[in-house]
């Protein structure tokens, strides 16, 4: 037997609901923190707006390093 990709069709129903599932929390948190990032004001934000915006494209930690620790309390 060969130990090629799988394909989609390989999947089960239920392996397919969770990848979509788990791609749609990742989207929808990576969406989140860039609006937030953008509308946010300079002064609100721990460090410049630069790196926080690069980090923001590392998969989940990204994301939820700035939501947790990029901005400031008000």
């Amino acid at each position: 037997m060969g130990h090629g990709k799988r394909q989609w069709q390989d999947l089960s129903p239920r392996q397919r609901t969770a990848i979509v599932v788990i791609g749609t929390a990742q989207l929808a948190l990576h969406g989140y923190a860039c609006v937030d990032l953008i509308r946010r004001p300079a002064d609100q934000i721990n460090g410049p707006k630069l790196p926080w915006g690069v980090s923001l494209l590392v998969n989940w930690i990204g994301p939820i390093a700035y939501l947790a620790r990029g901005r400031k309390e008000n």
